[in-house]
């Protein structure tokens, strides 16, 4: 055992944890890739990889590996309708269909963000947006909402623990957030993929808290600066509706 943060840890949890969560990006994976992407030797990934296939979190195919059924028995119990991602559905299908592209519900874990919910486009040139997605923390709307609107103390906590990129000031970033605040929505740019636009709006729960950040997303030859400029209102309408919702469950 470890003691972090005040904390006593299983170094074999955290490490058993940390070979599942590399399936959030990838279906299929040797374990020869899992132990360069946790910085472990092969024979101890080995041990821990078989103790999971043992339990049915993990499945073996030849020399390929990918989760197990057990992860979805697991996962089936988060589908209640105290769940925002669930609870929230249905107004963000709404929305889809006001404006025609994909929209996103992301929360804030850490240094990054995590979407936990998303409707696609039904456009034939649309934003693919795949839930679970684990993305940085510094850049693209969803990130500048997430930051922008939660306590200083918090944010100055979440930004000190944040690996930020050589090429970006961060002083223009912080400047950005002001400016968010101010707006009370965020745009961006082709700021983390080529092509692609998103505006996003914070969505409250109880006592005025930041809850969740939502977006729509799409290429930018639809959402021009002005186009999105112009959808703002539109988030902030089903943004105030989901909060409505959420403050009666939490």
């Amino acid at each position: 055992m470890e003691e972090r943060g005040g904390k006593l840890t299983v170094r074999a949890v955290e490490r058993a944890l940390d070979i599942l969560m590399c399936f959030a990006q990838d279906q299929d994976l040797t374990l020869t890739e899992i132990a360069g992407r946790i910085g472990l030797n092969k024979s101890t990934v080995h041990r821990l990889i078989a103790t999971l296939e043992e339990r049915g979190f993990i499945l073996r195919n030849g020399d390929k590996l990918r989760l197990g059924y057990r992860v979805w028995e697991l996962a089936a119990n988060l589908t209640q309708m105290d769940d925002p991602a669930q609870l929230l559905l249905p107004e963000m299908e709404r929305l889809r269909d006001q404006l025609g592209e994909t929209v996103s519900l992301y929360v804030q874990d850490g240094d990054a963000r995590i979407r936990i919910q998303a409707v696609q486009s039904n456009q034939a040139i649309r934003r693919v947006a795949p839930v679970g997605a684990r993305l940085p923390l510094y850049v693209g709307a969803s990130s500048k909402i997430l930051l922008a609107f939660v306590p200083v103390e918090e944010r100055e906590r979440i930004l000190n623990m944040m690996d930020w990129p050589a090429n970006l000031d961060q002083a223009t970033y912080l400047k950005q957030l002001d400016e968010v605040r101010a707006e009370g929505f965020a745009l961006s740019m082709e700021e983390r993929e080529p092509g692609a636009a998103a505006v996003a709006v914070p969505v409250f729960g109880r006592d005025q808290q930041l809850a969740a950040a939502l977006s729509i997303s799409g290429p930018v030859s639809r959402l021009t600066q002005d186009m999105m400029i112009e959808y703002a209102p539109f988030l902030k309408e089903a943004a105030a509706r989901m909060g409505t919702m959420m403050r009666t469950i939490t």
